[in-house]
């Protein structure tokens, strides 16, 4: 078969088009490298636009009393002390920076009459301190980048699915891609390239994400590149996503709704949060609101179609317009609903990947000399429990710190590397996928969200979990039978063969995590382990040895003199009850 395809040098290769790879992007570009995004989805229409409430910063611009020391110690505790603190305090402290920089580019955040930014209240924050523009922070920060990449002349090639990245004796050196639209391959040389495609939540039933977007791929082109994978049974179950129309399950309902003062109702009439955070009620951390939602529904408290209310109609309609335009739309728009009238039906959902590929803090290097990564596809920072906010911080303040060291290596090369192998057995394993089969790809992407959904949900047993893995495997075994037929329709059935096989490494690397963490603890919660287990104070890495998973744990990063004080020094739940909603 083929071996034709295009080639494009460019001196860094960001892969992925949301906040994180244009962060990078247009850092390496001002330090005056030349610089290629590719994404698989419309540029404007990427993961980032779904993150809607905010970004923290510790301005103390509400609350004076608010510094980068709360911030790290909120995000610390709140991830029961998994993550790793140095990637926290960076985040901590530069987030300030960041966010007055894209606000100044034009991200257009809301001000208080003084002209300083505003910031409200997110779940488990000591003080209010996440920023926003309206319920569409995300994507305001997207177009902004979009907009700033364009005045640098960054182009950015959308429909380009990225198959494998390149590697050769431990080095990468670009990837090898596929039009979506035409089959055109094109490889994509670089001296450094940054992996900023996302996360795994879509292999869930009921998901945040969009359809063919957060399948797991990047996680799979860092396992086949050499990296290693860590704290992959880690995934955040928000507590509030949409209930029904079924198409569309699963679709966030923002945090925000809660940050402006919306209760929580079980069928009964009960604002239940009482029993489960009678301090911080429907501001508590994100894992406990979801394990409350998710017991009421399986108690037998649930509304007609499964969920729990969410309900914001008692706050004027013009208060609800203003602070949430985009969910009284979402409502109007796909039920009817107007939710200055009427509660809400929300229930779990799959949200955020909080594990990913392990990086160094500093530099977001992953141990394959050539490779950076930022954004979702990491992991470090969010523990077993992410603070609402802290993901669009994330993307800026650790997008910026990998274009700046990816475009550092690319100025002081001297050679530039290549492997003519790795491009061969990069069109080999695309051929591999075009052939006549027994087995169409769409089924079989339901069927591995149905397993996770019931064998690596919100409450996780050791026994559903090795019957998930067998399911799993079975599934694995299925994959040469695909059928995969180009045509004039596009290529739309090459690039869903590949993201069912890197969902499914994906999950087999989440449920394995999950088997070995045998506690409670965040996100990660089992019915046959109920208690948090000091002994599990561990991280748990992936890595593929012989095309085979393997999983061993570490200790955690230990805290630094200075940033163990501020976390014992920290002023957790103050000013949580009494000012939120009133």
């Amino acid at each position: 078969m083929s071996k034709k395809h295009n080639t494009h040098i460019s001196n860094v290769l960001v892969i992925g088009s949301g906040g994180a790879g244009l962060r990078a992007a247009i850092e390496a570009k001002g330090k005056g490298v030349d610089v290629v995004v590719i994404g698989k989805r419309a540029k404007g229409d990427v993961h980032t636009v779904l993150a809607a409430g905010g970004i923290n910063a510790a301005f103390g611009n509400v609350d004076k009393e608010d510094n980068w020391k709360q911030h790290f110690a909120d995000t610390m505790i709140e991830g029961y002390n998994l993550s790793e603190p140095r990637t926290v305090e960076l985040m901590a402290k530069e987030s300030p920076e960041i966010v007055q920089e894209i606000d100044k580019w034009g991200a257009n955040f809301v001000k208080l009459d003084n002209g300083k930014i505003d910031q409200r209240f997110f779940g488990a924050h000591t003080y209010r301190r996440t920023c926003y523009s309206g319920d569409y922070t995300g994507r305001s920060i997207l177009m902004t980048l979009i907009k700033r990449a364009d005045e640098m002349k960054i182009p950015v090639h959308d429909s380009q699915y990225v198959t494998e990245l390149l590697v050769n004796d431990g080095i990468c050196f670009g990837a090898m891609t596929f039009d979506i639209k035409n089959g055109e391959r094109t490889v994509f040389l670089a001296d450094s390239v940054i992996l900023a495609a996302g996360g795994h939540t879509r292999i869930w039933r009921k998901s945040s994400s969009r359809r063919d977007e957060n399948t797991g791929d990047g996680f799979y082109l860092g396992l086949k590149a050499g990296c290693t994978l860590q704290d992959m049974e880690l995934v955040q179950f928000h507590p509030t996503g949409m209930v029904i129309p079924e198409n569309i399950a699963g679709t966030l309902v923002t945090e925000a709704v809660r940050g402006e003062g919306g209760h929580l109702l079980n069928a009964n009439g009960e604002r239940f949060m009482s029993n489960y955070d009678s301090e911080r009620m429907e501001l508590s951390t994100r894992d406990r609101v979801a394990m409350a939602n998710y017991t009421e529904i399986i108690e037998g408290r649930a509304t007609e179609n499964g969920g729990v209310f969410l309900d914001i109609s008692h706050k004027s309609k013009d208060f609800i317009i203003e602070k949430l335009p985009r969910m009284y739309r979402q409502f109007l728009d796909t039920l009817m609903i107007d939710i200055s009238k009427s509660p809400m039906e929300v229930a779990p959902t799959a949200h955020y990947s909080m594990g990913g590929i392990k990086v160094d803090p500093d530099n977001h290097t992953t141990g394959i000399q050539g490779l950076y990564a930022a954004g979702e596809v990491t992991g470090g920072l969010h523990g077993a429990n992410r603070l609402g906010g802290n993901s669009l911080a994330e993307i800026l303040v650790f997008g910026k710190r990998a274009g700046a060291h990816a475009a550092d290596r690319s100025i002081n090369l001297d050679i530039q590397y290549r492997s003519k192998k790795a491009i061969d057995n990069a069109h080999d394993k695309i051929n591999s996928f075009i052939k006549n089969g027994k087995n169409v790809v769409r089924p079989l992407q339901r069927e591995l969200r149905n397993i996770m959904w019931e064998h690596c949900g919100v409450v996780r047993a050791e026994d559903r979990l090795n019957t998930g893995i067998d399911k799993i495997n079975n599934l694995k075994s299925l994959l040469p039978t695909v059928d995969v037929r180009p045509d004039s329709e596009g290529f739309e059935d090459l690039m869903i063969a590949f993201d069912l096989e890197a969902s499914i490494m994906s999950a087999e690397s989440t449920i394995l995590s999950a088997i070995e963490r045998k506690e409670s603890r965040g996100a990660h919660q089992r019915s046959d382990f109920e208690k948090l287990e000091e002994s599990q104070n561990v991280n748990y890495l992936s890595k593929l040895d012989n095309d085979n998973l393997k999983v061993e744990s570490i200790p955690t990063e230990k805290l630094s003199d200075d940033l163990e004080k501020a976390i014992s020094d920290t002023k957790e739940i103050k000013n949580y009850s009494g000012k939120l909603i009133e």
